[in-house]
């Protein structure tokens, strides 16, 4: 492994300049997401195997007869990237035991969008965490269905316009609160739970790191910027994921056995969310009592997570 020494606040990193995920694929200008794929393979490394559900990142990496992965990599039906990746790990469990491949250690990972993740594929996914399989399930949130359209999710938050849920004289778009699918899976009584940003790659090596090394199940939500779905520029991809860090919209924290830490990155005081929602397309209808009505449930929603943090910090805090 080629590697560079980097710093963040703790320690020195490691960081593998192996490119796993390889250029000349076809995503949009200014995706996040295809970021956070090619951070995750650089912190997993090369004995990893991947379940892909169908998704942004399935359709840009594998156009036949190319692909842009340098590890094994199967795509899967929309729902099933969990199921998959449950089976494959016992697979290799199995044929370990009996000696027909080497004993190294394999890190199994599904992934799939926040459609694939939190709507139709959260039975495969619930399942998979409950079976307590060795494996990580990263869930690519960009908060839509943006590879078929644009169509919400039960990720998609509340206030955004999308193709099916618009905004109009009578509707704000979305009309429902985004599901909260890291505490979901903290509920699942897993090892590890983890929140992730491309535009805090330190933080979100280290955390992809403790989950490959962990024995057991692990959840990451990454929060994935997309240009073309949320109507912003291309070209502010990472401060706009800086933007929803520091206005408490997406909070960066890991759950490790149940204890809560905030990321080091989070800021004390939130910025407004207006700063947010200024440069999106999605939420310019929205009224001053519409902001305000959001921003009083991420005030309250970043309060608790504080609580949580003070309350149920690990044992060497």
């Amino acid at each position: 492994m080629n590697i560079v020494e980097n710093f963040d606040l703790f320690a020195p990193r490691l960081i593998n300049k192996q490119e796993l995920f390889s250029s000349g694929h076809r995503a949009c200008s200014g995706c996040a997401e295809v970021l956070a794929v090619r951070l995750m393979c650089k912190a997993l490394g090369e004995n990893t195997v991947i379940a892909s559900a169908t998704g942004c990142m399935e359709i840009v990496s594998s156009m036949f007869p190319t692909t842009a992965w340098r590890v094994p990599w199967i795509h899967v039906a929309f729902e099933n990237a969990a199921a998959v990746a449950s089976g494959v790990e016992a697979g290799l469990k199995a044929l370990q035991k009996k000696g027909k491949i080497d004993g190294r250690y394999i890190k199994v990972v599904g992934m799939a969008g926040d459609g694939g993740t939190m709507d139709i594929g959260f039975q495969a996914l619930s399942g998979a965490m409950e079976r307590g399989h060795d494996m990580i399930y990263v869930c690519f949130d960009n908060e839509a269905y943006m590879n078929t359209g644009i169509q919400r999710s039960s990720g998609t938050p509340m206030g955004a316009s999308t193709t099916t849920a618009p905004a109009g004289k009578v509707s704000i778009g979305q009309k429902t609160w985004k599901k909260n699918m890291p505490e979901i899976m903290v509920a699942h009584e897993i090892p590890y739970v983890a929140t992730v940003c491309t535009s805090y790659p330190l933080d979100f090596i280290r955390k992809l790191e403790k989950a490959r090394n962990i024995k057991g199940p692990s959840y990451i939500h990454c929060f994935s910027v997309c240009p073309t779905g949320w109507r912003s520029p291309s070209h502010t991809a990472i401060s706009m994921g800086r933007l929803a860090v520091e206005t408490g919209v997406f909070p960066l924290y890991e759950v490790e056995n149940g204890h809560y830490r905030m990321s080091p990155d989070m800021p004390k005081k939130p910025r407004p969310i207006r700063d947010y929602f200024k440069s999106q397309g999605r939420f310019r209808h929205l009224t001053d009592a519409d902001i305000d009505m959001i921003q009083n449930r991420v005030n309250k929603e970043f309060q608790k997570l504080v609580e949580k943090t003070k309350y149920l910090k690990t044992g060497n805090e």
